[in-house]
């Protein structure tokens, strides 16, 4: 494919209810969408960074930045070889522009997407999965009570959802979880996600949490600290599962070998793409570590392709792959629907549904086209 031009997208998704984690309140999301134009089929990506950096050290403002200055120039150049511009030469290509992996991945899923359009080939064929559809979990965020988030917790059941994971933070952990269990019973698939809210003295009170039968318990201490997670996992028995620290198939592997890990939430846009996200994916199955596709939020855009990852034989627990209506009254994209509790991995070419126009026109706030020789 040659290159033709590339747009960000910018657009304000206002949320049904406010999402509480340990790291703040959101009310909206806003997002960065990348849309690239080529010779063969025009390709969307989304980027998964927040407006703030507060869930990592990226947000909307510097990756619009680093894509226009150093991101899009260098892929430009790539695709003016002679076998033109494909998905698996954009992180090879970027190299040298050390970090910002949530950048990376928005640029390289617009590339495979009209790479995957341009021939006729959906994400779920290109993956080689087998299966037509993936369990739904959904994550409920921190509340001002606990009967409001025992209450929540039965309106996702009744809505279908099939695994239920509890924000905690400190002063709202313990006692969430045990009424969230004695209400709903020892078959919930129940999970918590502390947004690394905690540290290794905490690990006795953490402990307290071995009590519930949970599936895992997510990102407990600092994302840059794999060698006290894996202290921690010898001092409580519910499985440790790491999120914030995993941002390669490295970070995977050594996670692993250290024993920091006994699960491990993937999500695409924070590993550097889709690629890098199956690379995760292999290298945890290979060692009998289950993965499970978490969510950062995302319109259709990313959940149709995040749907298609999360039906990988490695996904072997329920992910974060929520129905549109679950944060948002209108999506940028047709709405995802649960059905049965599931999600429908899509057979149409390209990494999943493009933007409605008249979407993009409501909940647009800005449009630039960046320059291809930087």
């Amino acid at each position: 494919m040659r290159l033709e031009a590339v747009e960000l997208h910018r657009v304000l998704m206002p949320l049904v209810a406010p999402f509480r984690t340990s790291f703040g309140t959101q009310t909206e999301r806003e997002v960065l969408l990348v849309r690239i134009r080529t010779d063969g089929a025009d390709g969307w990506g989304e980027c998964v960074a927040m407006s703030e950096p507060s869930y990592s050290a990226e947000y909307l403002d510097g990756v619009a930045e680093v894509l226009r200055r150093f991101l899009v120039p260098v892929v430009a150049a790539r695709a003016a070889a002679p076998y033109g511009l494909r998905a698996r030469d954009v992180l090879p290509a970027c190299a040298a522009v050390k970090g910002h992996p949530m950048a990376k991945a928005a640029l390289e899923a617009a590339v495979l997407d009209a790479e995957l359009r341009a021939r006729g080939e959906s994400f779920g064929a290109f993956l080689g999965v087998q299966r037509d559809r993936v369990p739904c979990g959904v994550s409920v965020g921190i509340m001002d009570s606990v009967p409001e988030l025992v209450e929540a917790v039965g309106r996702y059941l009744e809505q279908g959802y099939l695994r239920i994971k509890l924000k905690i933070e400190p002063g709202f952990d313990v006692e969430p979880v045990r009424a969230v269990r004695e209400r709903y019973g020892d078959d919930l698939l129940l999970q918590v996600d502390a947004n690394a809210a905690y540290d290794l003295v905490d690990a006795a009170h953490l402990a307290r949490l071995d009590d519930f039968d949970l599936l895992l318990v997510e990102q407990p201490l600092a994302d840059d600290d794999l060698r006290q997670h894996a202290e921690l996992a010898r001092l409580v028995r519910t499985p440790i599962c790491l999120d914030e620290s995993i941002e390669s198939a490295k970070d995977a592997a050594d996670a692993i070998a250290l024993g920091s890990c006994r699960v491990v939430n993937i999500k695409p846009g924070r590993v550097g793409g889709y690629l890098e996200a199956v690379r995760v994916h292999d290298v945890c199955r290979a060692h009998g570590v289950p993965v499970w596709c978490g969510g950062m939020l995302e319109t259709g855009v990313g959940r149709g392709a995040n749907v298609a990852f999360a039906a990988l034989p490695g996904c072997t627990l329920p992910g974060d792959t929520s129905a549109s209506d679950r944060y948002y009254a209108r999506d940028v994209t047709e709405p995802f629907v649960l059905d049965d509790g599931h999600l429908h991995v899509s057979t149409v070419p390209g990494l999943g549904p493009h933007p409605l126009p008249e979407a993009l026109r409501d909940l647009g706030t800005g449009r630039q086209e960046l320059p291809l020789d930087g």
